[in-house]
């Protein structure tokens, strides 16, 4: 990822990847069929505290991500291979519309437990966020690049925020089949993006070489 110059370009190729990392589409089903015992006032109490944790935990592996590369030996190219398989696993979920049946026999979970796992990390705060921010953070060498990146994550997270705090009057507006089958649509999508970050991690390891470019 090349900080080197911040162009339009680079913010939105960001902005896009924050959008999938750390935006509502993944979390949106998961967070609906977990908290659907719930009253509305707690539901949206949990969608706060979701996005809050997440944001937190964002801005954490920013700040933290390249040194703890540096301190545990770990490339770039191995982060971006495991979050490819990771992101694989909850994107293939997706794509076969799954559905836990076993959940409408157990008691509501703990919601301040519920929001922050599986709810805020891996669903809204996901395999694609995570490796983008460990990845930025080897990559960001000057203050306005690593400005960017965090008013990008915030700027998603107050997104976020708006439609998770207002979820009780979103979800009477979704059409289950529609949501259904976006849910599907999206999980094949992000079984493309999980494979190009596994591809992408190989080619940072060296294990494959780049494509080589046709005229």
């Amino acid at each position: 990822m090349d900080f080197s110059a911040i162009n339009f370009e680079l913010v939105a190729k960001l902005l896009l990847l924050f959008l999938i990392g750390i935006g509502p589409k993944i979390a949106l089903v998961p967070f609906l069929e977990k908290t659907k015992k719930f009253a509305p006032e707690q539901q949206c109490a949990i969608g706060r505290r979701m996005v809050v944790t997440a944001v937190v935990a964002a801005v954490v592996v920013f700040i933290t991500g390249g040194l703890l590369l540096k301190l545990l030996h770990i490339t770039t190219g191995a982060v971006a291979v495991a979050g490819g398989i990771i992101l694989a696993l909850i994107a293939v979920k997706m794509a076969l519309g799954s559905e836990e049946v076993v959940e409408d026999l157990e008691a509501p979970a703990d919601p301040d437990k519920l929001a922050i796992y599986p709810l805020a990390i891996p669903y809204l705060f996901n395999p694609v966020g995570i490796t983008v921010l460990i990845i930025a953070s080897e990559s960001v060498h000057t203050i306005a690049a690593a400005a960017l990146v965090l008013s990008l994550v915030l700027l998603v997270g107050a997104f976020d925020y708006l439609i998770f705090s207002n979820i009780d009057k979103i979800a009477k507006r979704i059409n289950p089949a529609s949501l259904i089958v976006s849910e599907i649509v999206f999980g094949v999508l992000l079984t493309a993006v999980a494979v190009q970050l596994f591809v992408l991690g190989l080619r940072l390891l060296g294990i494959i070489e780049p494509a080589a470019a046709t005229h």
